[in-house]
């Protein structure tokens, strides 16, 4: 199966465009990414591997190594770093749908816990009028800020909620609520989501 590089490119995470694709085939597509610094399709190649399960060194590396060659065309939906379960996030926010567009965007920030938690990482769920990188901007300076985002906030998980943007806020409010109680149930560490 061939899928052309605008076609990747245009894809959103959460559509897999490289699913049916060889494991040989999307590690031939990866470093053809890195020496043409096309972080996108390079993102696109990480993320698949990422969703199938692939060793988290390895991941660590492919990240490492499109930071280095393409640092300046990588889209903000990739994690900077690896994250065990955020093809769980990505399956439980594709749960959600909303029916009505309007002015408010769900977000998952990715949490630290390595100090005080077996599982280093957890996940804040909030919602906001705010673009997810401006309010997790907001967050860091204290800002109508949740302490846990304030304190251990890492970076914005982009990717699983990409599809949960500019929704309708009546949406926005229960799906934040489900979304937050559903990734809990799944067995995240979660904060935020009321």
């Amino acid at each position: 199966m061939s899928v052309s590089l605008q076609s990747v490119a245009a894809a959103a995470p959460r559509e897999r465009p490289l699913q049916y694709h060889p494991r040989a085939d999307i590690l031939a597509r990866f470093a053809a990414a890195l020496s043409t610094g096309d972080g996108v399709a390079g993102a696109h190649c990480i993320h698949e591997l990422w969703m199938r399960g692939e060793w988290p060194d390895n991941i660590e590396k492919c990240l490492e190594s499109l930071w280095m060659h393409a640092s300046k065309s990588i889209p903000d939906w990739l994690p900077m770093r690896y994250v065990d379960w955020l093809p769980v996030a990505y399956d439980i926010a594709g749960e959600f749908q909303a029916a009505f567009k309007g002015r408010t965007n769900i977000y998952l920030v990715l949490l630290d816990y390595s100090d005080s938690r077996p599982d280093p990482h957890g996940v804040y769920v909030g919602m906001s009028h705010y673009s997810p990188a401006d309010r997790f901007d907001q967050h860091k300076a204290g800002i109508r800020a949740s302490g846990s985002v304030l304190k251990r906030g890492l970076e914005v998980l982009t990717g699983p909620t990409l599809h949960l943007q500019y929704i309708a806020r009546r949406e926005a409010v229960r799906i934040e609520a489900q979304l937050a109680e559903a990734l809990s149930a799944a067995g995240l560490f979660v904060q935020g989501g009321h």
